[in-house]
């Protein structure tokens, strides 16, 4: 739960009950694609039973789930269909059909061959914390981020969110912790990073599994090669990369997070919510205070 962490701020004056929130989310339920439908998406139950509820409440925190489901047919598939088409109409009316026409013959070749392709899902859960106007999205690149807030602000009137802005952007903060060889309080740096030159040549350097602490690393660092990812460790309890645009990749919670745990599977769910959410309400601020401190809205 929780692979990858995008944080938003819920502006303020948002507040629905669940009941609420459930009637919203319910209004944009997902309904799978229709046989010529390249796009469905809308959300669903997060605990994965079918007939439950849309939001989740656990601990305080309120979970959602959003689905995605595309169908697409293979560009090269469509070509060579329409060629084929526009070679029987060149030897039946002896003409080669014009641009517009062939538009319109792979539009149509398209629409024919949509209700069998095969279908790919994906879900993004999402994390609202009420009592910090914080949202976390479970979300592994800004365009499914984006896919989610255009849903969020869809079922919700008067809802709107800020990517979260620190005073120090993380590329710096990186750049900075590697010259200097030195963690921010509460986290320590691991053994991977990602460092890319900012001229012309775009050159990379990764390392995986390499101590970072070395005059090499500073070398490039100072020679002009900026991280844009760079993986930490919070309080030796959560693993994870953070990149340049402030997002956090291969989020793992470590052993010691489960120790005091039960180890019974009922409730895994919302076992398996409980400690995501508590440990990353409490590394979410660490991070901003490593950073400078999160900037002011407006």
């Amino acid at each position: 739960m929780f692979k990858n962490v995008m944080m938003y701020r819920i502006g303020e004056g948002w507040s629905p009950s669940l009941e609420q929130i459930e009637q919203a989310l319910d209004a944009e339920r997902f309904v799978p694609c229709g046989a010529s439908q390249e796009k469905a998406i809308g959300w669903v139950e997060p605990r994965g039973e079918a007939h439950g509820p849309l939001v989740e409440a656990v601990s305080g925190q309120r979970i959602l789930k959003l689905k995605i489901e595309t169908k697409g047919v293979p560009g090269s598939i469509v070509t060579r269909k329409a060629k084929e088409r526009s070679a029987v109409i060149e030897a039946t009316e002896g003409r080669k059909p014009g641009k517009k026409e062939m538009k319109e013959i792979k539009e149509d070749v398209k629409m024919s061959l949509m209700p069998m392709a095969f279908s790919k899902e994906s879900s993004i859960l999402v994390w609202i914390d009420p009592a910090t106007n914080l949202m976390v999205m479970d979300a592994g690149s800004q365009a499914k981020a984006d896919e989610v807030v255009t849903m969020l602000i869809k079922s919700f009137a008067g809802l709107s969110l800020t990517l979260i802005n620190t005073q120090m952007s993380p590329q710096s903060a990186m750049a900075s912790w590697l010259i200097t060889q030195e963690s921010p309080a509460a986290f320590s740096v691991d053994r991977e990073c990602e460092l890319k030159a900012a001229d012309e040549s775009k050159s990379v350097v990764r390392y995986v599994r390499h101590p970072l602490d070395t005059d090499e690393v500073k070398q490039h660092v100072e020679g002009g090669k900026l991280p844009t990812r760079l993986a930490l460790t919070w309080e030796g309890r959560v693993s994870f990369s953070l990149t340049e645009a402030m997002q956090l990749k291969k989020v793992t919670f470590l052993d010691v997070v489960f120790e005091a745990t039960s180890t019974e599977k009922d409730e895994g769910f919302d076992a398996d919510v409980a400690i995501a959410t508590g440990e990353l309400s409490k590394l979410i601020p660490d991070l901003f205070e490593a950073l400078g401190g999160e900037m002011a809205l407006g």
